[in-house]
Parts: C-alpha cells; structure tokens; sequence
C-alpha cells in the first residue's frame, strides 16, 4: 500500500532529510545529526511536521456528552480555548489510543488521535455517537500540523504573530495569524519544552514552515524528525501508543490514572473494569511503569527482559535510547511493583546476554527549569 505524504513532503526532501514510513505516511526520520536536532530543542528550538497525526471534528448541542461517554475523561468541563490530555479505552479498560481534545466552541471540540490509530479512534467515535445529538467529522485533510517546539519557540512565533503568545496557557490554543496565514495556535507539544503547535490548511503549510525557519534562524532553529522527537519524548517520561500504552494496558497500569474521571454524569466505556484496576492500584498493583538509567553505554530497547540480582525477571523495557541530555543510555519499563521504588538495586537489563546494571528513578529523566 503507498504511504501518504504531508503538504511538506517536497520541502522535506529539499531539506536532504531520511524519509521513513511512519503509520502509513512518509516521514522525516531526521535531517542530519539527531543528537544535533536534539540538542536544539533543548536549548534552542526545533521545528517540525507533525501533519500524520488525525483531527477529528465532534460537534452539536451534545458533542460534550459524547465525548463524555467515550473517552475517559470529562470533556464537557473543558473551557473554551482549553485543550486536555485523555484516553479512549475499550470495553475492558484498555487504552485504544491517547488523546489531546480542544474546545474550539461551545459546540464543537477537536479530537487529536495518534497516526496509527485515528481510524480507530474515528470509528469508535461515530459507533458511541450514536443516540447523541451531535456529529464526527474526519477532518485529517482539513489539517496540516507544524510544530515549533524549544525555550526560543515563543520569541520565533511572536515575530511572526499578534496573537496574545505571552497570555496563552499550557494545553490552551486561539485562533491567530501566523505570517500571515490562519492558524490554530496551540500551547501543546511532546518534547518536554515550551512550545505551540499550528493546525493551518494544507495549501499554508509551505509558506509557515519557510517563514518560521527564516524567522529561527538568528535563534538557532532547525528542522527535526521523529528520531529526536522520540528521545526528546523519552527524556521527558511521555509515554508513546504501541509502548508504553496498549489494548492490553490500562490507564492505571501506565501510572496516568489521573486522566479517568470517575465523577461525570452517566456512564462511560470502560468504566467498571477501569474502577477494579484503579482499586488495583491502589490496593495492590503487579507493576510499575519505570525509569532506569544505565551505568554503562549500551542501549536497552523495547522488549529486552529486566531482571533482578539472581537473574530471575521482573519486567520489560517498553522504550529505550542513548539520552543526549544525560549522557547516559535511559529506558522506560514495567517492573513488578516489589522493584518498582526509586533506588532499588541489583537492577539490570539484559542486553544480548550480557546483564547491564541500570538505576531506578522516578519519571521523568529530565524537567525544564520553568
């Protein structure tokens, strides 16, 4: 099956960047150096193409009701301008896909699910719409998405916009202008930093992305793929769908039990088995969603065997990479809850045979100062 492209498929491989398929589209790897992309971010900012990812349009008088019933959370609270982090599961608790919802209206909110899963997301959407007075609409041809994320993002972006930047909160957006193009401006990312992201049309993508890097340059801006977004995310502690959340994981399982609102009318899918687990883990939880650094220079990746002083194993990495920040290989992963403890020790990885010792820590491995 051909793999899709963004709006800035063109100006990607003007730019020199490894393509890759991602979810069915194709996709900027990186551009050059990923640790070099990295440490933009970190320290300058980065910009990228985020246009994969599926916007999905729920309005009408009960869209929040929905909304409500289908995903875990209480979206009908949501002020306008407001966007919230959320999950929709299925019948048994499981996670189906993470989600950030924005009110746009009073009536109209915009649900946006992860590449590989917004088909999911959409048909679960319309089969629990039914009954309610309100509409899905598919809307990833409507979008393309650009980010620019990093501590010099809000001086980049202010040139360029009047939009009120500075009064704009964490997991809010309006609408505005970007270099002279309509835009939805978003205080939201996945890197850890300060940053917004632009849902603009298609035909606009092009000339934002040329004006935000003409805009960057003094600042020391550069383009970024998924490679160092997927580092940047893993320093940060933010989960990614197919690794640390899945079907078969539960919001509370992967220590975001927070998300679930037991306390809005009505019921919702997912509800009494989400109820046991978060009994569960309260009570008694099997395992622990984890950091572990490494002392040495090898690299644990998603399904190597966590094990403990005598060899026997006590989890699975879920995420792993070398961290530009800490200087140091680092991991995600489920460990059964009596090694789940920060400090534990006799922890380690097993790396092709070889037993690498790694510290537990708590999450996140890294916290921009604020």
């Amino acid at each position: 099956m051909t793999s899709r492209i963004t709006a800035l498929d063109a100006l990607h491989r003007e730019l020199g960047a490894t393509m890759t398929d991602f979810a069915g589209w194709q996709m900027p790897l990186r551009y050059g150096s990923e640790r070099a992309e990295h440490q933009a971010v970190r320290t300058a900012a980065g910009l990228f193409d985020l246009s994969h990812m599926g916007e999905i349009a729920v309005t009408g008088a009960q869209a929040g009701q929905l909304l409500d019933h289908a995903l875990v959370g209480k979206l009908s609270a949501l002020a306008v301008g407001r966007a919230r982090y959320t999950m929709i599961c299925d019948a048994e608790g499981g996670i189906l896909d993470d989600l950030i919802v924005y009110r746009l209206a009073d009536e109209h909110y915009m649900v946006v699910a992860n590449a590989a899963n917004a088909q999911t997301v959409l048909d679960a959407l319309t089969t629990r719409g039914e009954g309610f007075e309100a509409q899905v609409r598919d809307d990833r041809d409507a979008y393309a998405l650009i980010a620019v994320q990093g501590p010099a993002s809000p001086a980049i972006l202010g040139s360029l916009t009047d939009a009120d930047l500075a009064g704009l909160k964490y997991y809010a957006g309006l609408p505005g202008t970007v270099a002279g193009r309509p835009a939805l401006i978003a205080r939201t990312g996945y890197t850890g930093e300060d940053g917004f992201e632009l849902f603009v049309a298609p035909r606009d993508a092009e000339p934002l992305w040329r004006a935000l890097t003409e805009a960057g340059a003094p600042y020391g801006l550069v383009p970024c793929g998924l490679s160092c977004r997927d580092t940047l995310r893993l320093e940060a502690g933010m989960p990614l769908y197919g690794n640390e959340l899945t079907a078969a994981t539960t919001p509370f399982d992967a220590g975001l039990g927070r998300v679930v609102k037991f306390d809005k009318d009505g019921d919702f899918v997912g509800r009494a088995p989400l109820e046991a687990a978060a009994e569960r883990a309260q009570s008694d939880p099997p395992r622990r969603l984890v950091g572990l650094v490494g002392a040495g220079r090898r690299v644990p990746r998603a399904g190597y065997q966590v094990v403990d002083a005598a060899g026997t194993v006590i989890g699975e990495v879920t995420s792993g990479a070398p961290s530009p920040t800490l200087g140091s290989p680092i991991a995600m992963a489920y460990v059964d809850a009596a090694h789940g403890a920060p400090g534990t020790e006799g922890v380690a990885v097993d790396i092709r045979g070889a037993r690498e010792p790694f510290a537990v820590v708590a999450l996140p491995f890294y916290r921009r100062e604020k």
